[in-house]
């Protein structure tokens, strides 16, 4: 998989996963991708100072990260 592939694949998770996060009135952007092998994300909005929001990205935007593209190891927001 290229690193443009890859970012295609992580874009794609993305979406799937930012409708349940607009629900509550946040968002996600992606920042970058490490050593291909690495994610970082922003939480925006409401998902800023969330007391859930370690466990939404470890289980819901990990996870659905790792659907599409099961090489990235880890996903770190970078907006705390």
């Amino acid at each position: 998989m290229t690193a443009e592939e890859l970012r295609v694949n992580v874009e794609k998770a993305l979406e799937e996963i930012r409708p349940f996060l607009q629900s509550d009135g946040g968002d996600i952007s992606l920042i970058s991708i490490d050593n291909e092998n690495s994610v970082k994300v922003k939480l925006e909005g409401a998902c800023v100072g969330c007391s859930v929001n370690q466990m939404t990205l470890k289980s819901g935007v990990e996870m659905t990260i790792k659907k599409y593209a099961p090489q990235i190891e880890e996903v770190v927001n970078v907006g705390e």
